[in-house]
């Protein structure tokens, strides 16, 4: 077995024993913790009681942090003419229309956020393969596929955070950077669970929330009293 670093040791030890506590002293403790060279992102799980194999218990949305994610977010759009220049005016790293799509069926992806007008579905539609398995499928189910080219790359920029249930019915998300001032974290933190529970989806039977988990990029997890996370 691997001899365990001295950080790694301490944040364990620092960790153990506590489960099930507020988000607030949760963010206490990964902050106090979170002590690598590099300014480390805050990460969210949750264990939802769903299947995202059947469609009516799919979890998917959007939500705007509103301290933001402390992440620079690049955003590719897929569009042309006057929207393609909407886009680059409101700050789009990449746009393109079919160029664009030969750049990503080529392999190179160097984006994090993907939109697309209307009418450039039927060639992003070709990148499904690519895209989907990187969740970077637009979606008008979550403002990606828009004529409001403007809004969504200003939102892509300014902290909105995307969310889809994996398998196993588990949502994961960075919800901001250990730098953050605690309340800042909370709000970020409560503001993302919150979408997620609007988003319960009509098929979701028995408990929907069954677990919440805050690490940092690099220290140990530790669960959340759903009671306080939900505020029910």
């Amino acid at each position: 077995m691997a001899k365990l670093g001295k950080r790694t040791r301490a944040a364990r030890e620092a960790f153990a024993g506590k489960e099930d506590i507020t988000i607030e002293d949760a963010v206490a403790l990964i902050k106090a913790n979170a002590n690598t060279k590099f300014d480390e992102t805050v990460e969210i799980a949750m264990n939802l009681g769903v299947d995202p194999r059947h469609a009516d218990q799919m979890v998917r949305g959007v939500v705007g942090l509103p301290n933001g994610t402390g992440k620079t977010v690049r955003v590719a759009v897929f569009a042309r003419g006057a929207k393609a220049e909407e886009a680059q005016a409101a700050g789009a790293d990449i746009v393109g229309a079919e160029d664009l799509m030969e750049t990503v069926q080529g392999g190179t992806i160097e984006f994090d956020r993907c939109i697309a007008t209307p009418d450039m579905m039927p060639i992003v539609g070709r990148l499904g393969k690519v895209l989907g398995p990187r969740n970077l499928m637009p979606n008008p189910k979550v403002g990606t596929v828009t004529m409001d080219v403007k809004e969504a790359v200003e939102a892509a920029k300014g902290g909105q955070v995307q969310f889809k249930a994996e398998k196993g019915g588990v949502v994961h998300a960075g919800v901001g950077k250990a730098s953050f001032d605690d309340a800042k974290l909370v709000e970020n933190i409560r503001a993302f669970v919150g979408a997620v529970s609007a988003a319960k989806p009509t098929g979701a039977k028995g408990t929907y929330m069954k677990k919440i988990s805050l690490s940092s990029s690099m220290g140990p997890g530790v669960t959340v009293d759903v009671t306080n996370a939900t505020g029910n």
